[in-house]
């Protein structure tokens, strides 16, 4: 196997640009480790060098195993690390953000911890999910029976333009085959997007528990952002696999996901909407350099006054504000 490519490893204020790197990488059934500032990933076929600056989030699936000099490159070039299922499709644990500053983070959770915030970022995501749609002044009640009825205007939508007969969305945990075939494929589309979202939350070094729309779960954030792209990419996908008959539903809604996913350009899509509902500027845009934004790699310590002091000097003799 030959190197993909090659690149100098990124300095910090590069870290947070994941736009500009292979969005994800998926691994399964090999070993992971390092030569100087590549991966390298060997099976059966050989070796294959990965540059490790060119990596925003690698996933590890099942049959793999990584060495403690490869985690220790990764964290240096500051890629994230998910551990998933088979093909992606089960988000089981993650490393590190991809980004080394807080700010996405501090941006989440001021905006969560006031209600009308938290209100107006629900509101937005639905003028997301549908375009047009007026929210302004919508309470949660008012936004959820807006979903429902949209929703269900997806699923009539989709059934007519693939001619899959549409009963009901019927969901049976723990027993997967229970569903018909447009079931299945809702249920596969909706957990494939879940673990993308989670992947890019995780990614931006965002909290997945602390959700505007859902509520009380671990991954509440996650299936928020997970939702906005559900009637444009994951129904469409679901309903044109189970049109081709109720055989392997799931392998092939995997497969027209995958390529909606590409041809959406859903991975930096996402990215950028977090960054749009959390009102979180791009420290790259407007002249500013990485140093001087909300990405830049450095540590503070808050004041009273809410003034931030540079890290590493003793203050105890200084009357610095």
């Amino acid at each position: 196997m030959s190197t993909v490519s090659k690149r100098s490893l990124s300095s910090p204020r590069e870290l947070t640009r994941v736009g500009d790197r292979t969005s994800f990488l998926y691994l399964e059934r090999c070993t992971v480790h390092r030569d100087d500032n590549a991966l390298t990933a060997t099976d059966t076929d050989g070796v294959t060098h990965i540059p490790s600056a060119t990596i925003g989030t690698l996933l590890l699936g099942p049959g793999t195993r990584v060495t403690h000099q490869a985690m220790a490159l990764l964290g240096e070039s500051g890629a994230a690390v998910i551990w998933v299922g088979e093909h992606g499709v089960r988000f089981y644990a993650g490393g590190r953000a991809l980004t080394r500053s807080s700010g996405l983070l501090e941006a989440q959770a001021t905006a969560w911890a006031n209600r009308r915030s938290r209100v107006e970022v629900a509101r937005e995501m639905y003028r997301l999910r549908f375009p047009g749609e007026d929210t302004t002044g919508c309470s949660r009640d008012d936004l959820l029976r807006m979903e429902g009825r949209r929703v269900k205007e997806c699923y009539r939508r989709e059934s007519e333009r693939t001619g899959v007969r549409w009963v009901r969305r019927d969901y049976h945990h723990g027993d997967f085959n229970a569903g018909d075939a447009p079931n299945q494929g809702v249920t596969a589309a909706a957990q494939c997007l879940y673990g993308v979202a989670h992947a890019v939350v995780a990614a931006l070094g965002c909290s997945p528990g602390l959700g505007f729309v859902h509520s009380g779960h671990e991954r509440s954030f996650v299936l928020d952002i997970a939702d906005l792209y559900k009637t444009e990419i994951g129904i469409p996908a679901a309903f044109d696999a189970a049109s081709a008959g109720d055989e392997d539903v799931p392998t092939r809604t995997r497969r027209a996901l995958r390529d909606r996913i590409n041809k959406a350009g859903l991975l930096e899509r996402c990215a950028n909407d977090i960054k749009k509902l959390l009102h979180y500027e791009d420290s790259g845009k407007a002249g500013r350099s990485s140093h001087d934004g909300p990405d830049a790699d450095r540590v503070g310590v808050q004041t009273d006054s809410g003034q931030s002091l540079a890290s590493g000097r003793n203050y105890g003799d200084e009357p610095v504000w």
